[in-house]
């Protein structure tokens, strides 16, 4: 009896802000890895997700949304794009089936690609069969990729489809982490991904943006873990509106990212949010390697 080779390899998450490019991974890895908001750049690391079977392993990464740099927070973040198309042995271009943004930037990445191309029109629950329709064939005149897959990420729908298609492009390799490993990333990082999520969530205009968080410490026991994070803003002034009258607008990000936090370690939170001004945190690059923008 032959025995089913084992295929292993990255494949990369592309597309512009507020695609769905989130939503899809958490979605493929059946876990919640990426945080989700309305707001575009919410991403702001390449994150990888990693599905297991028996016979294959799947090594997907959540990137930024591609955009133009405005300052040295989104070099890196483009930084972290650009490792993970290099990378990819499939890449996932994202796209909305109203996508209203310009795409030229990202079809400029891609155009050099030497691996197979998947666009995926995304939320096509919103959409009527006939626009549908129309989007796959703009995006067969405009670009000519691999494939094109109509999905819904957030319904789930046409991703198994996706599945079968990711496995039939991967190479046969071996696995290239341990097969029980769900992410490349510490669990310190997802505590300060769940509490960036609560921000951008809880705050408005330019308050999420202006955010970064550092876990300065984490200590597991028994029966809790201990959680102290810095919260770090650009202005003093945005430090009062975080903190929100009598420390109310704090105590809600902290009280609900707790709650997401007990259900992602399966145990009981303790955590100490602080909020400190480090100014144009965004354009230093000594903070911005401190906050884990480098590779």
């Amino acid at each position: 009896m032959t025995e089913t080779p084992h295929k292993a390899g990255f494949v990369s998450i592309v597309g512009k802000p507020n695609v769905g490019k989130s939503t899809l991974m958490n979605a493929l890895v059946g876990e919640k890895l990426s945080i989700i908001t309305s707001k575009a750049q919410t991403t702001r690391h390449r994150i990888m997700g990693i599905l297991n079977g028996d016979d294959f392993q799947i090594v997907y990464s959540d990137t930024p949304g591609i955009i133009k740099p405005q300052y040295a927070l989104h070099e890196s973040m483009m930084s972290f794009v650009r490792t993970s198309l290099e990378d990819a042995d499939v890449i996932l271009f994202v796209t909305d089936i109203y996508e209203k943004h310009n795409e030229d930037d990202v079809i400029k990445r891609l155009q050099h690609a030497q691996v197979p191309i998947l666009l995926l029109i995304n939320k096509i629950d919103q959409a009527t069969e006939e626009e549908v329709k129309e989007k796959v064939a703009y995006w067969q005149e405009k670009m000519n990729p691999t494939e094109i897959h109509p999905i819904s990420a957030l319904h789930k729908f046409g991703l198994d489809q996706l599945f079968q298609r990711l496995l039939h492009y991967l190479p046969e390799h071996p696995a290239f982490y341990p097969k029980d490993e769900l992410t490349d990333k510490p669990e310190r990082f997802f505590v300060s991904e769940i509490i960036r999520e609560k921000i951008f969530l809880n705050y408005k205009k330019e308050i999420p943006y202006s955010c970064e968080v550092v876990v300065e410490e984490f200590k597991e026991e028994e029966e809790i873990i201990r959680i102290r994070a810095e919260i770090s803003v650009e202005r003093k002034s945005q430090k009062g509106i975080v903190i929100g009258n009598k420390g109310e607008a704090l105590k809600k990000v902290g009280m609900q990212a707790r709650i997401d936090m007990e259900e992602f370690f399966q145990k009981k939170i303790f955590l100490d949010l602080y909020v400190r001004v480090n100014e144009n945190w965004r354009t230093d690059q000594k903070l911005l390697r401190r906050f884990g923008y480098s590779e």
